[in-house]
């Protein structure tokens, strides 16, 4: 069903606000490549040390964790702009467009919503670990407001991107579900 065209990037138009929040999802898509190439390269160095230099390692297993967790919270907004979730798109095949466009409409609703709550949670417990100085439990002892604030900034952006794609549908710049018209 993926055939229908259901993986074309969002369309912007001449809008700039969506541009922007196109250009913001981008760059939180090249960031997000930019932590997972670090994390490869960390546990590469992680490897070498312990196993050929035959020494300990400290910080790397929980530095590539970190990582791995921010760099997917943050490709999240790049990957909504690229239609890159899984997705099952038989009911808005099979719905006229009036109907595709509601249910387009409802879903980026409800979808906005659910992020905009795990925002807000996110927020508070970031908040939490930085006012209270939580470090992490280990012989490193990061501070663990570094790596929380991924879950603010990831969902941040990702609602950013949803509200953008439901602006583009509303503004009939993009096709609900990014599906052509029948």
């Amino acid at each position: 069903m993926a055939a229908h065209g259901s993986a074309a990037v969002a369309q912007t138009g001449g809008n700039r606000f969506l541009k922007s929040v196109a250009a913001l999802s981008t760059f939180a898509g090249w960031t997000s490549a930019a932590m997972i190439v670090l994390a490869v390269a960390i546990t590469c160095q992680m490897i070498f040390i312990r196993f050929i230099l035959n020494g300990s390692t400290i910080w790397q297993t929980e530095a590539v964790v970190y990582l791995m967790v921010a760099a997917t919270l943050i490709g999240l907004p790049y990957v909504q702009r690229l239609r890159g979730h899984v997705n099952v798109d038989l009911i808005p095949i099979w719905l006229p467009q009036r109907g595709r466009f509601a249910l387009a409409v409802v879903t980026l609703s409800l979808s906005s919503a659910i992020v905009a709550l795990m925002l807000v949670y996110g927020l508070e417990f970031w908040h939490v670990a930085w006012s209270r100085g939580w470090r992490s439990d280990t012989v490193w002892g990061v501070r663990l407001w570094i790596p929380y604030l991924a879950i603010p900034v990831g969902f941040g952006l990702l609602l950013l991107q949803l509200l953008a794609d439901l602006v583009a549908v509303l503004l009939k710049i993009d096709t609900p579900f990014g599906l052509e018209t029948k």
